[in-house]
């Protein structure tokens, strides 16, 4: 029984040449459909074959992308790095805005020097005292001056002086003091000098204003 059912197997075996036949077929057709996935005729895939977002930049060659693939006047200046975008011309000065609010009041700068100064003078005439000696008896003899600025001037300070300065005579200045207005501004000063010179001489005595404008 065995023999014979293998002898009906051996019988139904296919023979060589149907093996090789098989083997051929499958090889060509294997390689049709191959070349017809690689070989897509030109033009044929399109915007409606891609997938979206399917071409990323790693799949775009470098340098493939030029001018005429992109179109004019869509790029942006964020498009471009810092710098790669070169500065334009100046432009025209525009007109001269309103002025601004007046700001607040700075620090008082340091003092500056005085000028403008002008030296005004008087001068009276000091009789010699008809008693002179040296004694504390004697008299003297006194006249007052006064000195006063121009009209917008102010007086700043005063000084006497005498028309003789040698050291035994006995000249001297009794007071000095300043004129001051309703307002309160100094406007000049009045001086009195006295006359006690052993040389029984008149003196002159002179009152020196300093006015500031």
């Amino acid at each position: 029984m065995r023999r014979l059912l293998y002898r009906r197997l051996l019988a139904r075996r296919p023979s060589p040449a149907l093996v090789v036949s098989c083997v051929a077929l499958l090889v060509a057709l294997t390689g049709t459909s191959v070349a017809a996935v690689n070989a897509l005729a030109p033009n044929s895939v399109g915007a409606l074959q891609l997938r979206p977002n399917a071409v990323t930049n790693a799949k775009i060659k470098n340098n493939a992308v030029n001018s005429s693939k992109v179109a004019n006047r869509s790029l942006l200046r964020s498009d471009f790095a810092p710098g790669q975008l070169p500065a334009g011309p100046t432009g025209p000065q525009g007109p001269a805005g309103p002025a601004g609010p007046a700001g607040a009041a700075g620090p008082a700068g340091p003092a500056g020097l005085v000028s403008n100064v002008t030296v005004r003078q008087g001068s009276v005439t000091v009789p010699g005292s008809s008693g002179d000696k040296p004694t504390p008896n004697t008299l003297w003899v006194t006249r007052g001056v006064a000195v006063n600025c121009n009209s917008g001037e102010k007086a700043i300070s005063a000084g006497t002086g005498w028309s003789a300065d040698s050291d035994d005579l006995e000249l001297a200045t009794v007071y000095m003091k300043p004129t001051i207005a309703s307002n309160g501004a100094v406007t000049g000063f009045t001086a009195k000098g006295a006359n006690n010179a052993r040389d029984g001489q008149d003196h002159t005595f002179t009152l020196y204003v300093l006015c500031y404008s």
